[in-house]
């Protein structure tokens, strides 16, 4: 019954929350695409529940360049203004309401931590 009731929740909090949101996540993607180019969308593999790999999507926050030796280059190189605007706000996580919606991750609950991470579950995280 708890189950129940807190997906009954994500789904109409994240369909409302994409509802309301959607024309900021257009203007958002718009930005990016005109500042970045593509890709407009950052996809990584994370756990989720019972630690099940799933796709986190959020929106595209750096530049992908690198010096000459292929080395990333430091926060203060890949950000340009808007992205810092995009963290700063969390705008950049719009498009995890649909990680909500498909059931990945909850609208309360742990962050998805990275896949490295997976052997330092203990037993009641998975």
């Amino acid at each position: 019954m708890k189950i129940e009731f807190k997906r009954f929740i994500d789904i109409i909090g994240s369909i409302t929350g994409l509802f309301i949101t959607s024309a900021v996540f257009i203007f958002v993607s718009l930005i990016n695409y005109i500042t970045m180019g593509r890709p407009i969308f950052f996809k990584q593999i994370r756990p989720g529940l019972h630690a099940k790999p799933f796709v986190l999507y959020r929106c595209r926050n750096m530049l992908d360049i690198k010096d000459k030796n292929r080395s990333h280059l430091p926060d203060e190189k890949t950000h340009t203004g808007f992205e810092k605007f995009l963290r700063k706000t969390s705008l950049d996580e719009l498009r995890e309401l649909w990680n909500v919606l498909k059931w990945d991750i909850s609208l309360v609950g742990p962050r998805p931590l990275l896949m490295e991470y997976l052997d330092r579950y203990t037993p009641i995280y998975t």
